[in-house]
């Protein structure tokens, strides 16, 4: 409770997502399709500080904004709703917020992995530019921090290094390779990591492995914590400061939007790590929280936060849940805060700033 560093940093792009869900298939050319569901809000680098931020976590963020309505919505959310430090972001004149529409739809895959059942999947269409500053611009010399949630590249960004030896501790993801040819000297970047939270299909990809499993046996060489998601099987992760092994069940949910999942989960598992819990609890924990975040639009206003987990607690009849999770009945908070705001269908009314924000940095 002294230490009063950033708990989390992050940097990245940023999104104004639209997402409609209700959709029973995509549609085909000439056709128009009505949807019974839509929601809208910051969605990219903004899910990992939303999600922080409803945590408690100090969340600072560094990204860029245009200088349109789509970037004043979302800082307006991000600084004034959800508590998010922006000192280290800016705002591009003549620049335009990347606007990512969502189509989310159920697909029905006979396979054995999805047992004959319906899984979720969306398509993205997006419009943008490359950000007039790069993430190195905006960290500088980055500030001391606890964590740092970092996407990894390709191309490793000087930033990491410096915040590496700062001793922030850097939990890491990384995302689809276009190209599929998932270089595997990305991995060498995991000597700067402290944890590793890809998904099974980039695990095994980028490990040449053929199983969730034998991924995790790999990465557990490279770096103290290797996580591997596998969507609605759970996830399986090795601490290798503890000798801990576990491995966790998704949970069993109404699936409405899957966009940002990953980011949730990413930013609960770095929540409980922070407060030193057991491997299998900080597990179950971001399982759950995602689990949580997909009945929801979006990806950033979807997370749950403490006030979700509480709700979720509180109302939970399964006994064996309630086994499983028993140790939150020592984790959350007595006050877990007010409702969360959740995706609106429409945005409110932009308004004129006055000046900047306490939480705002440079426009």
């Amino acid at each position: 409770m002294d230490d009063d560093r950033p708990d989390v940093l992050l940097t990245g792009l940023l999104f104004y997502d639209l997402v409609l869900t209700g959709l029973g298939r995509p549609p085909t050319p000439g056709e128009e399709i009505w949807t019974g569901g839509m929601g809208c809000g910051p969605g990219g680098i903004a899910n990992l500080a939303v999600a922080a931020s409803r945590f408690g976590l100090r969340t600072s963020l560094a990204t860029v904004f245009g200088d349109d309505y789509y970037g004043e919505h979302c800082r307006d959310v991000l600084c004034d709703q959800e508590g998010v430090d922006l000192s280290l972001s800016r705002t591009a004149d003549g620049w335009p917020t990347p606007v990512t529409v969502s189509v989310a739809f159920p697909q029905a895959l006979d396979s054995a992995r999805a047992g004959g059942t319906p899984i979720h999947d969306r398509a993205l269409i997006t419009h943008g530019q490359e950000p007039p500053y790069s993430q190195d611009v905006l960290m500088g010399d980055p500030p001391d921090a606890r964590t740092a949630l970092v996407h990894l590249e390709a191309r490793p960004r000087e930033w990491l290094a410096k915040a590496a030896a700062n001793g922030t501790q850097i939990y890491a993801d990384v995302g689809w390779d276009p190209t599929q040819e998932w270089p595997t000297a990305l991995l060498e970047q995991l000597s700067l990591c402290h944890a590793f939270l890809p998904n099974e299909t980039e695990a095994m990809a980028y490990t040449r492995t053929d199983s969730a499993v034998a991924a995790l046996g790999t990465l557990s060489e490279l770096v103290p914590v290797a996580v591997v998601t596998r969507g609605g099987d759970g996830a399986i992760a090795v601490d290798q400061i503890t000798g801990e092994y576990a491995e966790v069940p998704a949970l069993d949910t109404d699936v409405l939007d899957a966009t940002g999942a990953g980011d949730v989960f990413g930013a609960s598992f770095v929540a409980a790590s922070l407060g030193g819990w057991p491997l299998a609890e900080r597990l179950r924990f971001a399982v759950l929280a995602a689990g949580l975040s997909v009945r929801h639009h979006g990806g950033a206003l979807a997370a749950p936060g403490w006030y979700g987990i509480a709700r979720w607690w509180r109302s939970l009849s399964d006994p064996g849940l309630r086994r499983a999770y028993g140790f939150l009945a020592d984790r959350v908070p007595a006050d877990p805060g007010p409702p969360v705001h959740h995706a609106p269908v429409t945005p409110p009314a932009p308004h004129i700033p006055v000046g900047p924000r306490a939480c705002e940095g440079p426009h």
